[in-house]
């Protein structure tokens, strides 16, 4: 592939370091704003169901399975950032278009493979975790289908991945804003039944996700196909694809997968544990990690723009403006964080409110989100500190510092304090929220170190 097919205006490794930034990290921000906003939305139709808090619970149990599941995602997402966002700021297109295809092919096969295996092993998956009754029931349900778009998910997400890391976020937005529009229009015809679709309940939310998917995965195939980014697809003419490089991408991810196992394994210890002071205070949680996400959605987005830029920046040789990108995103990033832990703080009751009614329900999550809002900052630190990482694929810091979170500063205390000193789930929302101030300094500290400005892919 020569340079006169591809369109290099996208070209941000030039200009004021925050409107790069901004520019990269803006569109994406947007993006996965609206997947959370969906996500919200997917709960607050849910918790409209006869069953309310037990149809949240089970929504609830069955993100902490399927998070295992999409850990292995990370075995080639953080590889493909790496490698695509490399070459194209060495400009090796015909490199990068060959990664582009190796992305989207591995993430068919292995989300198809982990997608089965989960599909059978839910049920007693949401057994160890505490579901019975009706969250039991609803949560197979809601899960099976699932489970069975696990690679249309997987490879999804490597569309708006590619897009970004070639330069193109805007397009990303757009394709991801418009998917979750689509999702939230199907939620309340599936959930509830309208125009002729039949009421599906809780499984309807799940299969408006996948209808939504399946759409968004063809539309993005096209707009690579028909040479509307930087880098267009070839499905014909270009580099053979090969073992030894898509091994590449994956190697490059094993860390970065062993670290997202680590969180989401860690998920499948904390909710039965909380499940032992009952199915409100499980909803309770529920909605707490959804708004928690919403703040995470948002730092995420500008993160995978961040790590396609700093790719691009290495890539380019420009070590130097790499590293004044990094720090400028670190303080945008806490910033950010601050502003919406202050909302949270300020407004946990009304925003409980939102979806139960219910005294226990509400005084439970009022308590929750204040404690948790404390370590909002400090998810901006670490969440902007790994991006960076992954963006020259330096993945290891990143496992050891998600391992030291998950399981030194949150699982061992909390089983500490609630199953030996008999404390009550207050103790459980304490260590969530401090586990986060400490990692986040640890990893802080390592950053400047600045090992990850001589990182190979």
């Amino acid at each position: 592939m020569s340079s006169k097919n591809i369109d290099t205006r996208g070209d941000y490794t030039e200009g004021p370091i925050m409107v790069s930034i901004l520019n990269m990290g803006l569109p994406s921000m947007f993006g996965f704003l609206s997947q959370n906003i969906y996500a919200l939305v997917d709960t607050y139709w849910v918790s409209k169901l006869p069953e309310q808090e037990a149809a949240v619970a089970a929504i609830t149990f069955c993100t902490a399975a399927l998070w295992l599941f999409f850990s292995f995602n990370h075995l080639v997402g953080p590889g493909s950032v790496a490698i695509i966002s490399r070459r194209y700021g060495e400009k090796a297109y015909a490199e990068t278009e060959k990664a582009i295809r190796e992305t989207i092919v591995l993430k068919l096969i292995i989300g198809g493979f982990f997608g089965a295996i989960g599909f059978f092993l839910l049920k007693p998956m949401l057994v160890w975790l505490g579901a019975e009754g009706t969250a039991l029931e609803m949560g197979v349900g809601y899960g099976q289908v699932w489970f069975l778009g696990l690679g249309i998910s997987y490879a999804m997400y490597s569309i708006f991945t590619a897009m970004r890391s070639v330069a193109n976020p805007k397009m990303a937005m757009i394709l991801m804003i418009g998917s979750n529009l689509l999702n939230m229009i199907l939620d309340p015809i599936f959930i509830f039944g309208h125009y002729g679709v039949p009421a599906m309940g809780i499984r309807g939310a799940a299969i408006a996700s996948m209808t939504a998917m399946v759409i968004t995965l063809v539309v993005g195939l096209l707009l690579f196909a028909f040479r509307t980014t930087n880098v267009p697809i070839l499905f014909r003419g270009g580099l053979p694809m090969t073992m030894s490089t898509m091994w590449h991408i994956v190697r490059i991810g094993i860390p970065s997968w062993l670290g997202s196992l680590s969180y989401s394994s860690a998920r499948l210890v904390i909710t039965p544990l909380i499940a032992t002071f009952g199915t409100r205070v499980v909803a309770a949680y529920g909605v707490g990690n959804q708004v928690t996400a919403f703040g995470i959605m948002i730092l995420v987005g500008i993160g995978l723009g961040l790590s396609s830029l700093i790719g691009n920046n290495v890539g380019a040789g420009k070590i130097d403006r790499a590293r004044k990108t990094a720090d400028s995103a670190i303080v945008l990033g806490v910033g950010i964080m601050i502003v919406i832990g202050i909302g949270v703080a300020l407004f946990p009751r009304h925003i409980m409110g939102i979806f139960f009614n219910h005294e226990e329900t509400l005084a439970i999550g009022e308590v929750m989100l204040r404690i948790m809002a404390l370590g909002f900052p400090f998810i901006g630190l670490f969440l902007m500190v790994e991006e960076i990482h992954a963006g020259v694929g330096m993945n290891k810091p990143s496992m050891m510092y998600n391992l030291l979170h998950s399981w030194v500063l949150q699982i061992l205390p909390i089983i500490i304090l609630t199953q030996w000193l008999h404390m009550d789930v207050t103790a459980i929302w304490w260590c969530i929220s401090l586990s986060g101030v400490v990692s986040s300094a640890a990893f802080y500290l390592y950053y400047r170190r600045g090992r990850w400005l001589t990182a190979k892919v």
